[in-house]
C-alpha cells in the first residue's frame, strides 16, 4: 500500500471558528469545531486511529469518555484514549485534565449536579507545543481560544459532566461510574529518540512524535503499522504529490520515500503501536546510517482503567 493523502470531512460545532486558516484554505459561512482526517477511499477499512483538528471559540463541555473494557461490554468496540497537542492558543487559553484533589463518587455527583465540577476539575495554562495524555476515565475539557490536534482510539462515545448552559443531556450515573476520581498522573516530558524525532507521547494504543527533517532531505518512512502524519509547518513531497500545513497524509505496511520541502518539515507523526519504532524512518541522504534511539528506555505511559455503566453521546 502507498502512503496516501487523507481525505477531511467536517464538524460544525457552535463552539467553532469560521477562520481555519492556516490549517485549512477556506472560510465557512458556520462554525466549523473539527475538521476529522480519513481515508481516501470510502470503501477502506476503519482505521484504529482517529486524527483530528479541532478550533474552540467557546469552551467544549467537561467530559470523560469509557476504557476498552466498559465500551466492549456495551458492544461498542473500543473506549476512548486521546492525546492533544496545541497547534495554536490565545492568550490565557486553558485545558483542564483530571480534577484538583481527590472525590468520592457522592461528591463527584453532587458536583454535577450543582454545576461545581468546573471549579473542580484541574485546569492549567496551555501554549503552543504542549502535548497533553488523556487516558480514557480521565476528566477533561478543552477551553476557548485554541487549535489542537488529536489522535485518538476510533471511538466517538462521550459522557458529558457540564456543558456551559447549552441545554444538552448531562449524562451524571454513566460519568459518575466511568471517571477516575483521583487527579491525573503528571504528563510525561517528550523524550528525544534520534536528531529529528521526539517522543510525545507512548501508550498502549498508539504513539505520537514530533519529526523535524531538514529542507530538502530524503527518506523513507517504514509505516509497517497504520500511520499518520500531519504537516504543521513547511512541506514535504511524496512522489509527485506533496503536502502542506494542514494536510494530514496516511500509510500502511508501506515503505515509502518522502522528501522535506525547501523550508524543512515539521509534522506529527501518530502510529498504531505500543512503543516507538526505531525504523519508522531512515535517512536516505547518508547510506551508512543506521537509525538508533539516543535512549534505550521506552518512556511508556501506564494508566488505570475504570470500570462503569454506560452511555453513549456522539457530540463533544
Amino acid at each position: 500500500m502507498a502512503i496516501e493523502q487523507a481525505g477531511v470531512r467536517i464538524a460544525r460545532k457552535p463552539w467553532g471558528s469560521h477562520d481555519l486558516q492556516p490549517w485549512a484554505k477556506t472560510r465557512h459561512d458556520d462554525a466549523i469545531g473539527e475538521i476529522w482526517f480519513e481515508r481516501a477511499d470510502a470503501q477502506a477499512p476503519d482505521p484504529a486511529l482517529l486524527l483530528k483538528l479541532l478550533f474552540t471559540k467557546e469552551a467544549l463541555s467537561i467530559q470523560v469518555h469509557p476504557d476498552d473494557g466498559l465500551a466492549q461490554s456495551l458492544g461498542m468496540g473500543t473506549g476512548k484514549t486521546e492525546a492533544w497537542y496545541i497547534l495554536s492558543a490565545e492568550p490565557g487559553a486553558q485545558v483542564a485534565v483530571g480534577l484538583t484533589r481527590r472525590l468520592t463518587q457522592p461528591e463527584l455527583r453532587h458536583a454535577i449536579l450543582d454545576g461545581s465540577i468546573a471549579d473542580i476539575v484541574d485546569w492549567r495554562n496551555a501554549v503552543a507545543g504542549d502535548v497533553i495524555f488523556v487516558p480514557a476515565g480521565t476528566i477533561h475539557a478543552i477551553g476557548a481560544g485554541l487549535v489542537v490536534a488529536e489522535i485518538q482510539q476510533r471511538s466517538d462515545t462521550t459522557f458529558r459532566l457540564f456543558d456551559y448552559g447549552r441545554e444538552r443531556e448531562l449524562h451524571v450515573e454513566q460519568a459518575v461510574a466511568a471517571a477516575d476520581l483521583e487527579p491525573a498522573n503528571a504528563q510525561a516530558i517528550p523524550m528525544d529518540l534520534t536528531e529529528v524525532r521526539t517522543q510525545l507521547v507512548s501508550c498502549p494504543f498508539f504513539v505520537l512524535e514530533r519529526v523535524n527533517l531538514p529542507a530538502g532531505s530524503n527518506w523513507e518512512l517504514n509505516a509497517e503499522c497504520e500511520t499518520w502524519m500531519l504537516v504543521i509547518a513547511g512541506e514535504i513531497d511524496v512522489g509527485k504529490a506533496s503536502a502542506g500545513i494542514g494536510d494530514a497524509l496516511f500509510a500502511d505496511a508501506s515503505h515509502t520515500h518522502i522528501k522535506a520541502g525547501s523550508n524543512g518539515l515539521t509534522a506529527l507523526l501518530a502510529y498504531a503501536d505500543a512503543q516507538p519504532r526505531s525504523d519508522l524512518l531512515r535517512n536516505l541522504d547518508i547510506r551508512t546510517a543506521k537509525p538508533a534511539f539516543r535512549h534505550l528506555e521506552q518512556a511508556l505511559i501506564h494508566h488505570q482503567q475504570p470500570a462503569g455503566l454506560p452511555f453513549r453521546s456522539t457530540e463533544a
